[in-house]
């Protein structure tokens, strides 16, 4: 768990492994001499992509589509990361159901249906059906319905257990044995050291047996009538498992999705759906909501993700960016060191070209933009005062780590000038100077000039010439060489970020650059026809499954057709649009965070990546930010005004959206089949306008 996770969640690492530095090997051992320790392969987490998981932290289950919890793998009920009930096995008149279905039914819940087919010996049919449904805030509802002509008794047991085990030792293959059982009320009740769970029934079971974790009825099931049995895991009797996301008055509006395509709606109620189970509390802070990276591997703080996440959910209201900047405020390092001001994040796996990045880094040079950004949708003045001293000491610290090139190296000094991390940091320094001279704050002009410093810099270090028309370096080393592999990372350049009076800040490449750019991103080596690869094809060390090394990413997709659609390249942002469409449909409107980079074809699906979280903030968020890359809501409650730059091929047909939130009232616009928008609803008073 990184230091920023809040206290009962749960984050699972997968660091990337190497016992030794590329092209160099272990020393063979002197006879007599002990060998070099074995190297420890990089650890494999379990399979969850065929899993369904229901999520409304800090609850989570998962579950197979049979619906039986069994005991193995990740399967069960969880609360902060602690596994309530790993083993709920359902037998009627001596045998387990058949099952047929097993879906989810929303981000917290999921619905299986089987049925008993040996209880009438007249009928070749089944005449009973099981219905389960299971919510990850910790009830299942079990209820048989008969079809049958007569009455029926059928005896009904559930086989129960747990063993209250972290789910990061679950995943590592070190869960423990099943505890022993206690009656307790009308269920069971398992204790380890200072944890416990308690399963209660209603109605209350006929028979409790401890030994074997087993309760038992006799249920009477009237000719075509039902019987329910309902299930409550809780950690303690008295506490029943609440979700951060599911109050009376959510952060995120809700947003909904009407036109010709018929996916975006589903989707976009999807997305919103996982992005409020996604939702924790600050403990300490419980009015303060953030989203947690993902289920069921990250069910706690990323920083980057968190703020990324919240960036581009800002048409839904600013509560959840107010929030999560808020958390990540309390998390800024103090002093007077060179991580001063520093947002603490952990190290992430940047592909095969690469050492690792650091996500501090991200989050540090997100901080202020997302502040920037905020301010011009409606986040009230006296919350983005009181978090500028947060953003100034962010800038503060980008200003003491620029290298005397003007560059800034990722994860420390000395290391690889990123592409994606210059262009974050020339991102903050413009949005970062906008903010302050919106609150009559000093060092305006330095940081506007710092950002034309490093465009100078960067249009003259970092682009490759070649036969093709040329592309960004993936990185610069100190020593001035170029990374020259070409991925997904790159469409960070065209992420230039809001300004006042809806215009859009410059970025790193001139205007002939750029349309290379969109060229290269829109191509088959980076275009998989399901989204944008995280490395061309093309590329060596290219694996479609690999995490930053030809997987697709949502986010990054997200980002390239947000860029692409801002710049004008509307053929290459539409068509990544579709593709990302076209996943979702495969993958039941729940974007996962990656998936296999195979080239798409007429009779392929996406292949799903065994390692993704599903759902993920950041790809949730993603699937609203390419539907609204059609609009180009680009609004500035400061001045009053809000503009729109739709996308005049209108790759998703007519489109209508209801329910966004911009200057702190409702927001409805509608984009004809010709591109041309029109504003429906809209705060009294706020300016109106279309850009070209």
């Amino acid at each position: 768990m990184p230091p920023s996770a809040p206290s009962g969640t749960t984050h699972v690492a997968n660091p990337p492994a190497g016992p030794h530095p590329p092209n160099r090997l272990p020393r063979p051992a002197a006879a007599g001499e002990a060998g070099p320790p074995v190297p420890r392969p990089p650890r494999q987490l379990p399979s969850a992509h065929a899993s369904l998981i229901g999520v409304a932290l800090p609850g989570l289950t998962i579950s197979a589509e049979h619906g039986q919890l069994t005991g193995h793998g990740l399967e069960g009920i969880y609360h902060g990361g602690r596994r309530l009930l790993s083993r709920c096995r359902l037998e009627v008149a001596g045998r387990e159901p058949l099952p047929v279905q097993g879906r989810l039914t929303g981000a917290d819940r999921a619905r299986f249906v089987a049925v008993v087919r040996h209880v009438d010996r007249a009928s070749p049919d089944p005449v009973v059906t099981v219905e389960r449904t299971r919510d990850a805030q910790g009830t299942e509802r079990i209820t048989l319905h008969s079809s049958a002509t007569r009455p029926l008794r059928l005896p009904v047991e559930l086989s129960l257990a747990t063993d209250l085990a972290e789910l990061g030792a679950i995943a590592a293959g070190s869960a423990g044995p099943e505890l022993a059982a206690s009656v307790h009320g009308s269920g069971l009740r398992w204790t380890s050291g200072r944890h416990r769970s308690v399963v209660s029934a209603d109605p209350a079971p006929q028979d409790a047996l401890a030994s074997t974790g087993l309760l038992r009825w006799d249920i009477d099931l009237p000719a075509g009538g039902s019987r329910s049995i309902e299930l409550s895991v809780r950690q303690d009797a008295a506490q029943p498992l609440r979700s951060a996301g599911r109050g009376a008055h959510p952060p995120l509006a809700p947003a909904r999705a009407e036109g010709d395509h018929p996916g975006v709606p589903r989707m976009m109620a999807t997305c919103i759906d996982d992005l409020q189970a996604l939702l924790l509390r600050d403990p300490a802070h419980p009015a303060d909501l953030h989203p947690a990276a993902g289920a069921p591997w990250r069910c706690g703080l990323a920083p980057a993700e968190a703020l990324a996440a919240a960036r581009m959910t800002l048409p839904l209201g600013t509560r959840l960016a107010a929030g999560t900047l808020r958390t990540l405020a309390r998390t800024q390092r103090g002093g007077d060191g060179p991580d001063a001001g520093l947002i603490p994040g952990p190290l992430r796996d940047a592909g095969p070209h690469l050492p690792p990045s650091s996500t501090g880094i991200e989050a540090t040079l997100l901080f202020p933009v997302l502040l920037a950004e905020a301010r011009r949708w409606g986040l009230p003045e006296q919350e983005a005062r009181a978090l500028l001293p947060a953003a100034e000491r962010c800038l503060r610290w980008l200003g003491a780590a620029l290298d005397s090139g003007g560059y800034l190296a990722d994860p420390a000094f000395g290391g690889p000038q990123r592409c994606e991390t210059q262009a974050h940091a020339h991102r903050a320094a413009l949005l970062g100077a906008d903010l302050l001279e919106l609150h009559g704050r000093p060092g305006v002009g330095q940081w506007r000039d710092r950002a034309a410093e490093l465009r100078t810099a960067f249009r003259r270090d970092f682009w490759i010439e070649d036969c093709g028309g040329g592309r960004p370096a993936a990185a610069r080393t100190a020593a001035g060489r170029l990374i020259p592999q070409f991925g997904g990372a790159a469409a960070h350049l065209l992420d230039t970020g809001l300004l006042g009076g809806g215009t859009l800040a410059p970025g790193l490449l001139d205007t002939v650059r750029t349309e290379q750019l969109a060229r290269l991103l829109g191509s088959p080596a980076l275009d998989s026809g399901w989204g944008l690869r995280s490395l061309g094809a093309k590329e060596a060390g290219y694996n479609p499954f690999g995490h930053r090394g030809g997987s697709v990413r949502v986010h990054e997709t997200a980002v390239a057709v947000a860029g692409l659609a801002a710049a004008g390249y509307e053929k290459e942002a539409g068509a990544l649009l579709g593709g990302v469409l076209a996943a979702a449909e495969q993958f039941g409107g729940r974007l996962p965070e990656m998936y296999a980079g195979d080239q798409r074809t007429a009779e392929a699906a996406p292949v799903p990546h065994p390692a993704a979280c599903r759902p993920a903030a950041a790809a949730a968020a993603a699937g609203l930010h390419i539907v609204l890359a059609q609009v180009g809501i680009r609004p500035d409650a400061v001045a009053g005004t809000v503009s729109l730059a739709p996308m005049g091929s209108a790759p998703l047909g007519q489109l209508s959206l209801t329910g966004l939130r911009v200057a702190g009232a409702p927001f409805a616009v509608r984009i004809n089949r010709l591109g041309l928008a029109m504003v429906e609803e809209a705060r009294e008073g706020l300016q109106l306008g279309v850009r070209a």
